[in-house]
């Protein structure tokens, strides 16, 4: 179907755009993390797009990455996890904080976002867990160039998973850097070094 839009930015709100594209005007569903990291009106912009044909509408939902598409995908195969829901999610979370959260089934985290509550959290770990790899999320996270918490993602979870990294880094598993970490309280005050230094307690 329709792959990706690119135009200019006519109309923005918190969980929808509309690109012109030479005099066509696309309304595309977008979540609130890529509401807030679009340029402004009357700006150019590229979204990679998902086609969704119902009965009664033809939508389509917009996405700055394809990460973010592939990530939304994912999501939407998931029993009880429709195309609001995937944008719901990722409107609380990024697609990187949403992999670590299915790897080390942190299903509080995802059951943040409006609408998911701690059941469907928890299926959209136990749907996912084998479709997704530490290796994968922390190569992607490399090649995207992350830089921590942005637009609104959880504090603790980034600590947590940038914890996780330095220690795939020293040398320890991913699985067992994951359980070390997930063993460490944590509050949103929290740093990286301090739920580092624990989590290196726990692996001994």
């Amino acid at each position: 179907m329709i792959a990706f839009v690119r135009g200019m930015i006519e109309e923005i709100s918190e969980d929808n755009v509309i690109i012109d594209t030479g005099g066509i005007g696309y309304n595309i569903k977008i979540s609130g993390g890529t509401a807030a990291a679009l340029p402004g009106i009357g700006q150019e912009v590229k979204l990679y797009t998902y086609t969704c044909v119902r009965e009664d509408a033809f939508l389509l939902y917009g996405f700055l990455t394809r990460d973010d598409l592939e990530i939304f995908k994912k999501l939407i195969t998931v029993n009880g996890i429709g195309p609001r829901g995937g944008l719901s999610i990722l409107s609380v979370m990024s697609a990187d904080d949403l992999r670590f959260a299915i790897i080390s089934g942190d299903s509080k985290a995802i059951a943040k976002a409006p609408g998911i509550g701690a059941k469907t959290a928890s299926r959209v770990i136990l749907d996912l867990k084998d479709k997704i790899s530490l290796e994968d999320t922390l190569i992607k996270k490399e090649m995207n160039g992350y830089t921590g918490s942005l637009n609104g993602i959880d504090s603790e979870s980034s600590a947590r998973n940038e914890a996780v990294e330095a220690l795939v880094a020293l040398g320890y598993s991913p699985s067992d850097a994951l359980k070390a970490v997930k063993k460490v309280e944590v509050s949103d005050e929290t740093d990286t070094e301090t739920i580092l230094k624990q989590a290196l307690k726990n692996m001994f």
